[in-house]
């Protein structure tokens, strides 16, 4: 089906034996590209992830403020970006100050691309209580709908490989402004987090949805974000539900098409059918 190498990083060119209709041929396919990304803060190594090499400063940034490491963009200097044979290493600057901070967590992540909080070294680093969530856009359900529409249309790297993630930001009508994929769906979540910050988007003006369920660290990641609404096309966790809950996060799952189940804060979506609290 792919007769030529993808000029982009996210994807590449692999030999492979094509079976098809009881026939057989030699092609060339395109497949995710996964290679280890480390984030390095003042010169002190801290996390390496499993991720697709685009848009690594939107993950760099967007992984920094959601995982509490600054507050502010402005906080965050991306001094370098150095690719090796065998991955990709970000050094970044942070004031003195969060790095202190970053050392009292002694916290040493070994990411994967299925794995958010893989290597946290106490349960408190994990379960850390986010900012409380402003009130939001109301969001109309025609809006839930058109964002997971518009969502599928604007992920060419999966369009290509099959294999990716994507995570969106739309606005309160449901026009998806922003987009980002990735093996991984806790990074493509960050990625869209680094680039609304660096958008200067207001993200609790509108709504993300996300292509892969609704763990724990992807409401996490929501609330800290300040991203009111997070909408999944696959299930949530029992722990997710619980930190939607006590941040304030509108938490919907199984989202497809027109079908969606609410588990959180239901006032967010304007449908008098959703005034109150689920069963």
């Amino acid at each position: 089906m792919y007769s030529r190498a993808s000029s982009r990083p996210g994807a590449v060119a692999r030999g492979v034996r094509r079976h098809r209709d009881g026939r057989t041929a030699l092609t060339q396919d395109l497949v995710a590209a996964e290679v280890p990304v480390a984030f390095a803060y003042n010169g002190e190594p801290f996390v390496v992830m499993m991720a697709t090499p685009e848009d690594l400063h939107d993950f760099a940034l967007g992984f920094s403020l959601s995982e509490g490491i600054v507050e502010d963009p402005a906080q965050l200097q991306i001094a370098s970006v150095d690719t090796f044979l065998e991955g990709v290493s970000l050094q970044l600057q942070i004031p003195p100050a969060h790095a202190a901070a970053l050392q009292a967590r002694r916290r040493n992540l070994h990411g994967r691309s299925g794995c958010g909080v893989c290597g946290s070294e106490s349960i408190e680093a994990v379960l850390r209580a986010p900012r409380p969530l402003p009130a939001g856009a109301a969001i109309a359900p025609a809006a839930l709908a058109r964002a997971l529409r518009e969502l599928r249309e604007q992920q060419p790297l999966n369009a290509i490989t099959g294999a990716t993630h994507a995570a969106g930001w739309a606005d309160a009508d449901g026009c998806v402004q922003l987009a980002r994929e990735d093996v991984g769906r806790h990074n493509a979540l960050d990625k869209l987090i680094g680039a609304l910050a660096t958008a200067g988007v207001d993200a609790a003006s509108g709504f993300a949805v996300v292509t892969s369920r609704a763990s724990y660290e992807m409401a996490m990641k929501a609330a800290q974000a300040g991203i009111p609404l997070l909408a999944a096309i696959s299930a949530p966790t029992a722990l997710a539900i619980a930190l939607a809950d006590s941040a304030g996060l509108t938490l919907i799952g199984f989202a497809r098409d027109h079908d969606y189940v609410v588990y959180s804060h239901p006032q967010r979506l304007t449908q008098a059918e959703h005034a109150g609290e689920p069963a």
